[in-house]
């Protein structure tokens, strides 16, 4: 038994564990949802819970999409601000080359589905699917080529992510929202000045905050906006350095950080992906790939990603506005470029709130996971070659 729990907390301590926990957690969707249990894991996501007096007596589904996705919102927003604060992206310099890369990793691969769908107007609400980075699964996919690839490529590529799923969090504000409710956007306005009041008092305690965020999140919901916003408009209030007195002292933010990595990552992210990545095989072949949604995803994912990523750092390289990062060569950035095609969460999420109808969300499963399956196996595959090119021969 001691040997048991050594070698699976060794598992979940390791970088890679994230996204293989993840990626059981779609296949298992996908047999269920194939399997006898199909119906059973439709009415489960159906079935509805929650108080109905403050109109919150909704479907599980939504829980896990606009509740547990709120936490997982929050955990984002507390990375982005830690590295625009204090970390690889705090300085102009530092930030310049993953900007400009994640930048061009959203528009080549949302030009690529607009030009694919341009006669539709229904699918081209998805424009913005292949646009997403999974960091989990990216990450966790350079972690099993272990100490062959440079720490400036990991680097980069988590960077490069952070920046993308914040330019996925502006467009889900901006383009996924419909109507709105003034007055609940108003008390959640309201919230945000009772945050504000803590942040400036620098109130150690995680709970009170929470309380409110919980409060924003209940308005956010009802104002028309997503409810997971809530998570990252929490995140920004939450103080870097209150609690510490030493700077040997994790602070609040650091703290909660560290608290909900692993809930986040072990829980949270596999109940999205069992409850999202279901999609059922029947009547599929081949050729549904080639419909425009899946095959706008996916080509967006496998070929829109690395090539703007790589057309766009290559260009700030070339013309002096960053620096290629150190030790890595123009393969490795390629590698890593096609490791950004990665969309799964992301990607899956935004997909959720483009298409309601069965058929469209059916679709754009099989496009974000034909793509980001692709996306991964190449991007490992290359970037294992080009360590082992490197390899220095062995006598014989």
């Amino acid at each position: 038994m001691r040997r048991v729990l050594k070698t699976a907390s060794a598992f979940f301590h390791h970088e890679a564990a994230g996204g293989i926990v993840l990626l059981i957690a779609a296949i298992a969707a996908l047999i269920v949802k194939n399997s006898a249990l199909g119906g059973a894991y439709d009415a489960a996501l159906e079935f509805k819970i929650g108080p109905k007096f403050i109109g919150l007596n909704k479907p599980l589904l939504l829980w896990i999409n606009d509740a547990l996705m709120a936490v997982f919102f929050l955990l984002v927003g507390l990375e982005i601000k830690r590295e625009l604060v204090a970390g690889e992206l705090s300085s102009l310099g530092r930030a310049m080359l993953p900007g400009i890369a994640a930048a061009g990793g959203m528009l080549a691969p949302s030009l690529i589905y607009l030009a694919i769908n341009m006669g539709d107007p229904t699918a081209l609400r998805g424009w913005a699917i292949p646009a997403a980075t999974d960091i989990a699964f990216a990450v966790g996919v350079l972690a099993l080529l272990g100490p062959a690839v440079p720490v400036s490529i990991k680097i980069f590529l988590l960077a490069l992510a952070i920046l993308d799923d914040l330019g996925a969090i502006l467009i889900i504000a901006l383009f996924y929202t419909e109507h709105l409710n003034l007055l609940m956007l108003g008390l959640a306005v309201l919230g945000c000045g009772v945050l504000f009041v803590l942040n400036r008092r620098e109130v150690p305690s995680f709970w009170p905050y929470g309380l409110v965020g919980a409060f924003i999140w209940v308005c956010v919901l009802k104002s028309g906006l997503h409810a997971t916003l809530a998570g990252v408009v929490l995140a920004l209030f939450i103080p870097i350095d209150a609690g510490s007195e030493t700077e040997s002292d994790m602070g609040l933010l650091e703290r909660v950080e560290e608290s909900l990595h692993s809930w986040v990552q072990f829980g949270i992210l596999p109940i999205f992906a069992f409850a999202n990545a279901g999609v059922s095989l029947a009547g599929m072949s081949p050729s549904k790939l080639l419909d425009s949604v899946p095959l706008g995803i996916m080509l967006g994912l496998v070929i829109g990603k690395p090539l703007g990523i790589f057309a766009f750092t290559w260009i700030a390289v070339k013309s002096g506005l960053a620096p290629q990062p150190k030790g890595a060569t123009w393969m490795h950035i390629l590698g890593a470029a096609v490791l950004g095609g990665i969309g799964f969460t992301m990607s899956l999420f935004i997909g959720m709130l483009a298409f309601t109808d069965a058929v469209r969300a059916a679709e754009l499963r099989l496009g974000v996971l034909a793509g980001s399956l692709i996306s991964a196996v190449v991007g490992y595959l290359l970037l294992k070659a080009i360590s082992a090119r490197q390899q220095p021969s062995q006598p014989g």
